[in-house]
């Protein structure tokens, strides 16, 4: 597959399935995720990996953290969050590794971060892996940070939902003209 074969065409995959990626396909996507662009080579993100048990192991943190916030959770909602690490074999948890630095401010760094992560999808994808990138309130939850061992410089930009998926849907192709404009220097 060709680069830009490869970027017209990924699409985010929502159901996956086993087998998760390989070592030696972790280590592509890795690699891809260290050309991310990256003023004064900071390398302002890090990645977690959550497979087999360990995902249990998140998804009984989710329900701590809705829980701790004195939220009444029902048995089934409780039940329904527990299992939504489940939908992968795999998770790489995202994590932008903010930095003290004069030129480049946190949100170049939390950039860099996406840039990182979104080039780990695109190696997933080039080599037939599908691939999601969830957010949501888990991302953003103290109780999760801390679970999952941030300092307080650190943030959760993404769980990245890796594995196989049965089949790909069709990917639009969009008149892009609607994101497009010049700017002439008159306001």
């Amino acid at each position: 597959m060709d680069a830009i074969e490869l970027l017209h065409n990924r699409v985010s995959a929502p159901v996956l399935f086993e087998p998760a990626p390989s070592k030696e396909q972790l280590n592509v996507m890795f690699n891809a995720a260290l050309r991310a662009p990256d003023h004064a080579g900071l390398q302002p993100w890090r990645f977690l990996i959550i497979e087999g048990d360990a995902r249990n192991n998140l998804g009984e943190l989710f329900v701590k953290a809705i829980r701790t916030k004195g939220n009444d959770l029902a048995e089934d909602k409780a039940a329904k969050l527990q299992k939504k690490p489940m939908r992968a074999p795999m998770i790489v948890v995202a994590i932008a590794n903010i930095q003290q630095h004069l030129k480049v401010p946190e949100v170049e760094q939390v950039i860099t971060a996406g840039c990182a992560a979104h080039s780990l999808i695109l190696a997933a994808y080039a080599q037939g892996l599908g691939a999601m990138w969830r957010t949501g309130e888990m991302a953003f939850d103290p109780v999760v940070k801390a679970g999952l061992g941030l300092q307080a410089h650190e943030q959760v930009i993404g769980f990245l939902y890796l594995g196989t998926a049965k089949r790909m849907r069709e990917v639009s192709q969009d008149n892009v003209g609607h994101v497009f404009s010049t700017w002439n220097g008159n306001s």
